[in-house]
């Protein structure tokens, strides 16, 4: 990856296995979560609902947490300006988050751990849903999230957006995951041969 983009980008690795959560997985992690601590919980669901870097959820705060929109407002990090974006959440998650962090200062993060700390509650939930492999771990969320936008049919542009991509051709590489829509084209050729 060169000038801190993910630009070159591939969903899979080195050994052909996937760097994404599947939706039978994200659906398993987001049950798991339910079983966590509310904190973990919570900074579990926003990595899942909004694709956003595991540094951007740590960074947020509750001035960022825009209930009137029903969005959260990510500084996006991978950037050398500074740019934000507002990703819509679900209602109950806002209001679980808003709960959270209404006694907390406006500027203060909502999650006050490091790095490893969040990424290890991460790990901790895949690992009791069962989730293993290259996807295993908070980036597979983001992957997850941007292969879920492209098998929804989510313009592009607004993929890009919420996922705080430089380039359209960075967020692009979602449309290479195997997805409904194209076992739904290969479901047209199958058709064609003789049922085992």
């Amino acid at each position: 990856m060169s000038g801190g983009t993910d630009y070159g980008l591939t969903l899979f690795d080195g050994l052909g296995r996937r760097k994404y959560l599947s939706l039978s997985e994200r659906l398993r992690f987001q049950k798991e979560s339910e079983k966590a601590d509310k904190e973990t919980r919570l900074f579990c669901m926003v990595l899942a609902f909004t694709g956003c870097r595991i540094s951007e959820a740590l960074e947020l705060t509750p001035q960022q947490l825009d209930a009137g929109t029903l969005c959260i407002v990510f500084r996006t990090l991978k950037r050398r300006k500074l740019i934000f974006r507002a990703v819509p959440v679900p209602s109950r998650l806002m209001r679980e988050l808003v709960g959270l962090s209404w006694n907390m200062e406006r500027d203060a993060p909502v999650w006050n751990w490091c790095r490893q700390t969040a990424w290890r509650r991460v790990k901790e939930v895949m690992e009791a849903a069962g989730i293993q492999g290259p996807q295993a771990n908070p980036k597979g969320l983001r992957h997850g999230f941007g292969v879920a936008n492209a098998e929804k049919n989510i313009p592009g542009a607004v993929t890009q957006r919420w996922m705080g991509h430089a380039r359209l051709e960075t967020t692009s590489i979602y449309q290479q995951a195997v997805g409904q829509e194209e076992r739904r084209f290969a479901k047209r050729l199958w058709h064609d041969y003789a049922r085992p």
